[in-house]
């Protein structure tokens, strides 16, 4: 059985925002029932964005990178999970991070993906807290080999 076809691209947030925010209110929103103004937090317009979209150019997955260095964002939509979208999400947004001269990465991770972050050379970091009702913790990856 073949792969199902998906692509990922670089996303602007003002041309693309429709297309990332379909995504992130299905996961999020909708599925995880996170607060409206915790998920649009201010911070979109200064990040870098991957979307990952369909063979018919719909929107399946979003990843996003903070000046600061910190991956957020990541969501893939229920139908397109276990099917690598989210690794190679993850991946290319790696790739950006090092090629752009970001700091080192980092993220908070809900704990029901602590084992997705390891398996790409995240570690855990610190103590177990809530973010909009969800247990998370923070996560690095080192060294910085991109």
């Amino acid at each position: 059985m073949s792969r199902p076809s998906f692509f990922i691209r670089l996303a602007d947030w003002d041309k693309d925002q429709l297309l990332l925010k379909q995504v992130r209110k299905e996961v999020f929103i909708e599925e995880q029932e996170v607060p409206l103004e915790l998920e649009w937090d201010g911070e979109d317009a200064a990040a870098r964005h991957l979307i990952a979209l369909d063979a018919e150019q719909r929107p399946i997955g979003t990843a996003r990178l903070l000046p600061s260095g910190q991956i957020g964002r990541m969501a893939v939509i229920k139908t397109w999970r276990s099917q690598g979208v989210g690794t190679a999400l993850l991946k290319q947004l790696l790739m950006e991070a090092k090629s752009s001269g970001y700091p080192e990465p980092f993220l908070n991770a809900q704990l029901s993906a602590l084992p997705f972050y390891a398996q790409q050379g995240f570690y855990p970091e610190g103590e177990i807290f809530q973010e909009a009702g969800i247990p998370h913790q923070r996560m690095t990856r080192r060294p910085w080999n991109g």
